[in-house]
């Protein structure tokens, strides 16, 4: 099998033929063609035929409403006692509605989680994770707070409850694998739904992961996901896919995802990229306390949308916004 990955052009000058990435800010003129069996090629796009490149070059479809002609922020509120960031600060109601206030200013939408899937974490009950999201969920639409409202979860009944909240998008860490009921829910409620890479469960997906070649084993199973997606009756322009930086890799296997990032556009999706303080970034940068990793988050953030991300999800919200306004300025030549 040939896996095709456009080579992305941020540049204001881009060679002739040079055709937009998924409909979006980048523009590639050649490709990247990946084999399990041989050593990649690069080639011109015109030796693609137009089945090849349609993935790569169709505008990707609105996802909750949001057009994804531009990069969109993410914010993330964890109203847990233990996530690995910023576990505990946004327990109590009122600290996270002052949060999710701050966020909606510069976030396009907020991703709320009531269970921890740092590496290690225990599961929470199911009754204990509706307490501490739907709650929230209801006051924040009740207030007004504006951008739409993804639920983190993986289990069926915490996202049916938090969407009848008022939640808009269903983030399932485990592409609805966990739990046998999640896709009727999402496929009987009409919400997208994002599907992420991961292997095992939080208690041991650290436990020495191993992949023949992570991007194609990767890709291929995100591609087979969204498969069983559209079976369960899902429509496809309701699917985003998320590669899981940090989900069951080590921190080559993060960034031989993070070089190549720009292959998952082959499947002619929204791609959503959450690499925010991460382990790895703090491998790299020696910033061992999660909450001192936000420049390296953002680099990394700003690296992705380069790939033609179109989410990117993270804590940082105000200053990813300053850095991706400044970014898109400088390379498009002209304010966001």
């Amino acid at each position: 099998m040939d896996y095709i990955r456009p080579i992305p052009i941020i540049d204001a000058a881009a060679p002739d033929g040079a055709l937009p990435l998924a409909g979006g800010w980048c523009r590639f003129s050649h490709v990247e063609l990946l084999r399990r069996d041989g050593a990649p090629q690069v080639l011109p796009v015109a030796s693609l035929s137009a089945a090849q490149l349609a993935p790569l070059t169709a505008p990707r479809p609105d996802f909750a409403g949001l057009g994804m002609m531009r990069p969109r922020i993410m914010g993330i509120l964890n109203v847990t006692p233990d996530s690995f960031s910023d576990g505990g600060l946004f327990l109590k109601p009122e600290a996270a509605m002052m949060a999710a206030r701050d966020m909606a200013a510069a976030a396009d939408l907020l991703d709320v989680g009531g269970e921890s899937t740092r590496p290690g974490a225990a599961e929470v009950e199911v009754a204990e994770e509706i307490a501490r999201t739907a709650p929230v969920i209801a006051a924040m639409r009740a207030a007004g707070i504006a951008p739409p409202i993804s639920i983190d979860t993986r289990k069926a009944e915490v996202a049916r409850r938090a969407l009848q909240a008022g939640a808009a998008v269903v983030n399932d860490v485990t592409a609805l694998r966990f739990d046998p009921e999640m896709a009727s829910v999402v496929a009987q409620s009409g919400a997208p739904v994002i599907l992420m890479h991961s292997i095992a469960t939080p208690q041991t997906m650290q436990n020495d992961p191993r992949y023949d070649d992570v991007v194609l084993d990767v890709y291929d199973a995100l591609a087979a996901r969204v498969a069983e997606a559209e079976a369960a009756g899902i429509p496809r322009d309701r699917i985003a896919i998320d590669p899981g930086i940090g989900f069951g890799k080590t921190l080559e296997h993060n960034l031989a995802l993070l070089a190549r990032l720009s292959l998952f556009h082959g499947l002619g999706l929204p791609i959503l990229l959450g690499a925010s303080r991460k382990r790895f970034i703090g491998t790299l940068s020696g910033a061992e306390e999660a909450q001192r990793r936000m420049p390296g988050s953002v680099a990394v953030a700003l690296a992705g949308v380069a790939q033609g991300a179109q989410m990117i999800r993270v804590h940082d919200v105000s200053e990813t916004r300053q850095a991706l306004s400044l970014w898109l300025a400088a390379t498009q030549g002209k304010p966001e």
